[in-house]
C-alpha cells in the first residue's frame, strides 16, 4: 500500500487550519492506468450537439464550432494542428440531483486530417456533415444510461452506440507529466497520431484533464493498442488513480457520487468545470442555478484521512456511508462517500470541517479518528462564503 505523509500549516491570509498531503504517488513519476471502471459511448448524427445541449450541465455547443485557433493540448507527431479539448459534464434528474457523469471527446474531423495517401487534405468523413462525439462513462450504469438517453432522444436524429469493445479510457498522472507531451509513441513515431495523418480509422491523443490540471491527462484510445507515452513499467492499477483522486478530493462516477441523491454543487462540480451558467436550459437546471446564485454551499466533498489515537494510519476499511461525528458531542458532521485503506472522501459541513480544535471520529468506531484535508485547488471564496454566512447568523 502506498504511504501518505502529512504536513500541517496555518494559512496566514485566512487563519484557516489546513493539512497538506504529500504522497508516494507524487514521487513515482508519470503513471498511466487503464480505467476499467469506464466505458465508451459514441454519439453521431446531425442533432448530436442539440440533443446533448438540452440534457447536460455544460455547454456542448463548442463541439459544433470549428476548432479554429484552438491548439492541441498535447501535441504529438502527425496529429492535427488544431483540436477541441474534451469536456466534463453531468446528466441530472429533473429535480437537479446527479445521475451520470460524462467526459466528452471530439475526434479529428476530415478537414483536419490528410487523405489516405498522406499527400492531400482529407475528404468527407461519410457522416453527411453531422457531428460525432465520444463519451467515457461509468461502466457500472452503462445499460441504464443508454436506456435513459434513448428515452430522451425521441425524434432527434442522433445515434447512440456502445463502443466499449473498440475503445478504452486511460488516465496519466503523477510527477513530470509536462515536458513529455511532445514525445511520440516509443522512440518518436506516434501510431495513434499517424493514423490521423494518413486517414486510417481514428487518431487519438492525450488531453489535459478538463476538470483540474493536477489530475493529469485523459483520453480514449483503440482497445487493441497501448496509448502513446505509456511505458510497460509505468502502467499501474486503477486503484492508484483512485488514491490520486482521493488526495485531491475529486469523485468520479455513480459509485462515488450517489445517483439520484447527490447535489452537484456539494461535489464541487463548479470547481471541476462541469457546469455552465450561461448555456440556458437543461434537465435539472433550475435547482443548480438557484443554489449557485444564493452563493453559499454549506457542505462540500472533502478529502479524509483515517488514523488511530497515535496518529498512525488505520489499515482497517472504513465503509462508504459511515457517519463522521464530533467526538465530544456526537454531532454529525458528514458522511464518508468513498474509502480506500486509510484514505477517503466525505461530504462535510465546510464551516466545521477545518476547525483546528475539532476532533472527528467514525460513528460506531470511535477508535478511528478522521482528519480533514483542504485541497490546494479550492478557491478561497468557498471558505469566505461560509465565513460570511456564519457572521451573518
Amino acid at each position: 500500500m502506498l504511504r501518505f505523509n502529512f504536513r500541517r500549516e496555518i494559512s496566514k491570509s485566512s487563519g484557516i487550519f489546513r493539512r497538506k498531503v504529500h504522497s508516494d504517488l507524487e514521487d513515482a513519476g508519470p503513471m498511466a492506468s487503464r480505467l476499467k471502471s469506464r466505458s465508451v459511448v459514441r454519439f453521431s448524427g446531425p442533432d448530436t450537439v442539440k440533443f446533448l445541449q438540452g440534457l447536460l450541465t455544460n455547454d456542448v455547443r463548442r463541439f459544433g464550432e470549428s476548432a479554429g485557433e484552438k491548439s492541441s493540448t498535447v501535441p504529438t507527431p502527425n496529429m492535427a494542428s488544431v483540436s477541441t479539448p474534451p469536456m466534463y459534464a453531468a446528466l441530472l434528474t429533473p429535480q437537479g440531483r446527479f445521475l451520470y457523469d460524462f467526459f466528452l471527446y471530439s475526434p479529428s474531423r476530415a478537414e483536419e486530417k490528410l487523405d489516405r495517401t498522406g499527400s492531400g487534405p482529407g475528404s468527407d468523413s461519410g457522416l453527411d456533415g453531422s457531428i460525432e462525439l465520444f463519451a467515457d462513462v461509468d461502466v457500472s450504469v452503462l445499460d441504464e444510461l443508454l436506456e435513459t438517453l434513448k428515452k430522451y432522444r425521441l425524434r432527434s436524429k442522433v445515434d447512440i452506440e456502445n463502443v466499449v469493445q473498440d475503445f478504452s479510457c486511460w488516465q496519466r498522472y503523477g510527477r513530470n507529466l509536462s515536458g513529455s507531451s511532445s514525445v511520440g509513441w516509443g522512440g518518436g513515431v506516434d501510431r495513434a497520431g499517424e493514423s490521423t495523418a494518413s486517414g486510417n480509422k481514428y487518431g487519438w491523443q492525450w488531453y489535459k484533464d478538463p476538470r483540474l490540471d493536477c489530475l493529469g491527462y485523459r483520453s480514449i484510445f483503440p482497445s487493441n493498442a497501448t496509448p502513446p507515452l505509456v511505458e510497460a513499467d509505468k502502467e499501474t492499477d486503477e486503484s492508484n488513480y483512485l488514491l490520486w483522486r482521493l488526495e485531491h478530493g475529486v469523485a468520479e462516477g455513480s459509485a462515488e457520487i450517489p445517483k439520484g441523491e447527490a447535489i452537484p454543487l456539494e461535489y464541487n462540480f463548479v470547481g471541476l468545470n462541469a457546469i455552465s451558467f450561461d448555456k440556458g436550459c437543461y434537465v435539472g437546471q433550475e435547482l443548480i442555478a438557484r443554489t449557485h446564485h444564493r452563493g453559499v454551499i454549506r457542505k462540500r466533498l472533502i478529502p479524509l484521512r483515517f488514523i488511530d489515537s497515535n496518529g498512525k494510519e488505520f489499515t482497517q476499511k472504513v465503509a462508504a456511508g459511515a457517519e463522521v461525528v464530533e467526538s465530544r458531542t456526537g454531532k454529525k458532521m458528514g458522511t464518508v462517500s468513498t474509502a480506500l485503506g486509510s484514505r477517503g472522501m466525505g461530504v462535510m459541513r465546510v464551516e466545521e470541517a477545518f476547525k483546528g480544535s475539532a476532533q472527528w471520529t467514525i460513528k460506531g468506531s470511535e477508535d478511528v479518528k478522521v482528519e480533514t484535508i483542504r485541497p490546494s485547488w479550492w478557491p478561497a471564496e468557498w471558505f469566505q462564503q461560509n465565513q460570511s454566512e456564519t457572521a451573518t447568523a
